[in-house]
């Protein structure tokens, strides 16, 4: 069943070996990469089965060193988004990364996949996790977290072989050139 968790297991308990830090890969799918612990929703055969939509509060908080999340987020409604990047920002260790990789608004892909939530993921989005930003420009915005960031992108293959003045101006004026959104998140 979708949202369900599938199978009960033991989830990660930080701080057991602090030699290793803790490396969450959130929404991981059959890949989970070594070295990292791989969470889902659904049983990919993966070590642990966990809706994060119900948070992370087997984790204390600060105690992951590190988060990747690559094509998850998107899978979320707006307001669970917002759960999901105070909850990341409640667990992650100050000056942690997140590396969260999503479909970018203007391609296709971010469309095709009617499991995706509305709205689709923006470089806009980022600044919302910013206190400093949001107190002046969005004090409305019901997040808690605060978070530095870097914004990237990949190119869709058919531009690839352009040069990077062409892939700048497409970037901006035109639709299925920037396929993902690849945003870095620290802690502050």
């Amino acid at each position: 069943m979708k949202g369900k968790v599938l199978r009960a297991v033991g989830l990660p308990t930080p701080g057991t070996d602090p030699a290793s830090p803790l490396r969450l890969d959130i929404g991981c799918g059959k890949t989970t990469p070594e070295g990292w612990v791989g969470i889902d929703a659904i049983d990919f055969g993966q070590k642990h089965v966990h809706d994060v939509r119900k948070g992370l509060t087997w984790l204390t908080d600060d105690s992951v060193d590190e988060v990747r999340s690559s094509h998850f987020v998107e899978h979320l409604t707006g307001s669970e988004r917002i759960d999901f990047f105070n909850e990341l920002h409640r667990v992650m260790k100050p000056k942690a990364t997140a590396l969260i990789i999503t479909p970018n608004w203007s391609h296709a892909c971010a469309y095709g996949d009617p499991t995706h939530q509305w709205p689709p993921m923006s470089q806009w989005y980022p600044l919302y996790l910013n206190k400093a930003w949001r107190d002046t420009q969005a004090p409305h915005a019901p997040y808690d977290c605060d978070f530095d960031h870097i914004v990237a992108g990949s190119w869709d293959p058919i531009i690839e072989s352009r040069n990077a003045e062409f892939k700048s101006y497409a970037m901006s004026n035109y639709t299925n050139t920037w396929r993902d959104l690849i945003v870095t998140l620290t802690k502050r």
